[in-house]
């Protein structure tokens, strides 16, 4: 029952023109993904999955599969459009994944175990995977509270390059998940994070305000709500968003907490995070991962 990492690779990254997953970044031409697997072995993890697609297989297991797998145990799932439940099809002119929900439910087959979702495009830093290994080796699931959350202040995961989406989060005084919304509309100002559903009336969000940055800790049983719950996805909200509908991971959480099915703890991390929404967000992540490097919490190039 060794905890898994779970990465999702099979993103399009339609907002920033390419494959976010695969560009060099770090000073050894390390993607933001190396760090990320980096940070989980030396917190204990022995074992990852790469969710991917069969369009990039092959560059992907060479670039990057091939260094990793000399060093953890290496396993690969894959997400494609058409990996739907029998008596579903893809909706026509469709080619935006499913969603990350979809994604975990792409991997069942390998998910023995409690595990650890993470994006490959997003840097979480060091005591994130410190804690979620820490909580996962103690997860079981006949326990009521057998998920969590690492959760981050909304103002260390904007960027200044445009909008972005999070998870906003509400946590009650014993440090427990309540609700999660999704904003799909967020953006940084001289007052503070700002967010608005019609892109005409905006409204201030405190800069603490708790976010999940879609790195969730759960046992096998997350799959068992996933096969019940993605069927209805697909006959009631895709007929009304056939082209860009997904199934998210906080919503299927969000589901469970509001059905009194399960409880989610909530780690708090206050390390900044880092990603490339944008094309224009690179300069300053490869500035801070510069700094990492300088200041040695990771050599150079990381695996050797």
């Amino acid at each position: 029952m060794e905890p898994i990492l779970v990465v999702l690779a099979a993103g399009m990254g339609s907002r920033y023109g390419g494959l976010k997953q695969m560009d060099p970044l770090g000073p050894g031409g390390e993607k933001l993904l190396d760090y990320s697997v980096y940070d989980a072995k030396r917190a204990g993890f022995k074992r990852v999955i790469f969710l991917i697609k069969h369009a990039i297989e092959k560059d992907f297991k060479a670039l990057v599969g091939s260094r990793i797998e000399q060093h953890m145990q290496v396993q690969y799932a894959f997400q494609e459009l058409d990996k739907l439940p029998e008596g579903f099809s893809v909706p026509e002119g469709r080619v935006k994944p499913f969603g990350t929900g979809h994604a975990v439910l792409c991997c069942q087959e390998l998910l023995d175990a409690p595990f650890l979702v993470i994006n490959a495009d997003d840097y979480y830093g060091v005591d994130a995977y410190q804690q979620a290994y820490q909580t996962l080796s103690t997860l079981k699931d006949d326990d009521k509270s057998r998920f969590f959350m690492v959760g981050y202040q909304l103002q260390n995961t904007v960027t200044e390059n445009g909008s972005v989406a999070r998870g906003v989060c509400s946590v009650d005084e014993n440090g427990y998940l309540t609700t999660v919304t999704e904003r799909t509309h967020i953006i940084a100002s001289s007052d503070g994070p700002l967010y608005t559903e019609d892109c005409a009336t905006y409204h201030l969000l405190p800069r603490e305000t708790p976010v999940s940055m879609n790195m969730f800790g759960f046992t096998p049983s997350l799959l068992d709500e996933m096969r019940t719950t993605f069927p209805v996805f697909l006959s009631e909200t895709i007929p009304a968003n056939p082209l860009k509908a997904e199934y998210f991971i906080p919503g299927v959480v969000n589901d469970m907490l509001q059905k009194d099915t399960a409880t989610v703890r909530v780690l708090t991390c206050r390390d900044r995070w880092y990603g490339v929404t944008y094309q224009d967000d690179k300069p300053q992540v490869r500035a801070a991962l510069q700094r990492m490097h300088d200041d040695g919490l990771y050599p150079t190039p990381i695996w050797g």
